[in-house]
């Protein structure tokens, strides 16, 4: 299977499962990759989403031979078929650049995380690293660049120095150092990491949903904003749109019957 799905308790895990290859990603595994975004999306029962590799690998990002054929497409009649494939007709690509999700993303990095897998990495929420993992943005080292949404989310996620150590070094770092920057969140033994990352997952399902996403959705939103006043903007519209749901009333009334929400998702 190129891209395993699974669900339980509101909670999806997507692995990517090419292990020859490290878990590069090729036209078939992104295109995998993507319908796993859209159904995870899709679905209202689904709350947060877990993404990982199979064994010690996270993601080596793209296959290196369709690099190289992009290359060479894109170099001699300056269009490439195979860059178009690795998309979805409306350009979502699998590192899920050009695809919208407010619903949580955590990434349970078990192993190598490099190159198109740094860029997957990015379009994360929170991230739990394997002490074994270790990272890099290796694409200037073969003669290319991070174009899958490194370079223009890491110098907003990380500060500027850091960014530009993990872009222009293009050296690979360890977990340790990795949590020093503020890649990852939290760094934890191997036989540890789904356990703690389908922790994390469930504490975030005691909350209401729609709520978690409204609240990503501003601070996503928010950042884009040309402005502070513009962010208070999009932070009103979106406090209306959740205070107007269901479960706003059922939050309230649960406080003050101190008893546990029973959240519905609308």
């Amino acid at each position: 299977m190129a891209i395993r799905y699974e669900k339980e308790d509101h909670v999806v895990t997507i692995m990517i499962d090419r292990y020859d290859k490290r878990n590069a990603l090729d036209v078939e595994h992104s295109q995998g990759l993507i319908a796993a975004w859209k159904a995870f999306d899709a679905d209202p029962d689904a709350w947060v989403a877990i993404v990982t590799g199979v064994q010690d690998a996270f993601c080596a990002g793209g296959d290196l031979a369709v690099m190289g054929r992009i290359a060479e497409e894109l170099r001699t009649t300056g269009a490439s078929p195979t860059r178009d494939a690795l998309r979805d007709p409306d350009g979502g690509s699998p590192t899920l650049k050009g695809i919208d999700i407010y619903k949580p993303i955590i990434a349970a990095v078990n192993g190598l995380c490099i190159a198109g897998g740094m860029e997957l990495l990015g379009g994360t929420d929170i991230r739990i690293a394997s002490s074994s993992a270790y990272f890099q943005i290796a694409e200037p080292r073969r003669g290319l660049i991070a174009g899958g949404g490194t370079t223009s989310r890491l110098p907003r996620q990380l500060t500027w120095p850091a960014a530009m150590e993990l872009l222009l070094l293009a050296n690979r770092v360890d977990a340790e150092r990795a949590e020093t920057l503020g890649l990852v969140n939290l760094v934890v033994p191997p036989e540890d990491l789904m356990d703690t990352a389908r922790r994390i997952a469930q504490e975030i399902t005691r909350s209401a949903p729609l709520a978690i996403q409204g609240t990503k959705k501003s601070a996503l939103l928010g950042l884009q904003a040309g402005s502070l006043a513009e962010a208070f903007a999009i932070e009103d519209q979106v406090y209306g749109e959740v205070f107007a749901t269901r479960d706003a009333t059922e939050g309230t009334a649960a406080f003050l019957e101190k008893r546990e929400p029973t959240w519905k998702g609308n």
